[in-house]
């Protein structure tokens, strides 16, 4: 039986840190909840719910089950340069419905790592609260430059970046093989 390769474009964009960086109030019924410890299931919880049925699971199958999320969230939690700063849940009536997470570099620059919102509460403005939260939270560990990875055909993420002054720095593909 043939293998199909399928390749993603994603783009690695940055956007330098300088002076203050705004923080974005969340809508009513919503609150940003800084990094906890206890908190590590509930990211890897939501970010299940955020990524599961979207295109990155191809690209990174951890992100298709509840355990491989947790995983990975303990991963980044135990990564060198963890920025717990950068680190935020966002809360709303029903629940956890967002996740973005952060890793500060020695270079200087802080790495934003799955920013994810829940389907259910897509629209309402909450990526741009939690990125906004994110950057902030790198400028104020002293990171010079924020940096994300994004699959190309995520065009409403690549929209919110450059609307936060992100731009595509490097254009990589990625391949994924299946039957």
């Amino acid at each position: 039986m043939p293998h199909l390769v399928r390749h993603f474009k994603r783009f690695r964009m940055e956007r330098t840190l300088t002076g203050r960086v705004d923080l974005l109030p969340p809508p009513a019924g919503f609150r940003v909840v800084p990094w906890d410890e206890r908190f590590v299931d509930i990211h890897g919880d939501v970010k299940y719910r955020s990524f599961a049925d979207e295109l990155d699971t191809a690209l990174f199958p951890n992100l298709a089950s509840v355990t491989g999320c947790r995983l990975l969230m303990r991963a980044i939690r135990d990564c060198f340069g963890f920025c717990p700063c950068a680190t935020w849940l966002m809360a709303g009536p029903d629940g956890y419905c967002g996740t973005v997470q952060g890793v500060l570099h020695p270079t200087g620059v802080g790495v934003i790592q799955n920013l994810g919102v829940t389907p259910e509460c897509r629209g309402l403005g909450l990526g741009a609260v939690l990125l906004a939260q994110a950057v902030a939270g790198f400028a104020v560990a002293g990171a010079r430059t924020a940096a994300l990875d994004v699959t190309a055909e995520n065009t409403a993420a690549v929209r919110l970046y450059r609307k936060f002054g992100f731009r595509a720095t490097k254009t990589t593909y990625l391949a994924t093989v299946g039957v």
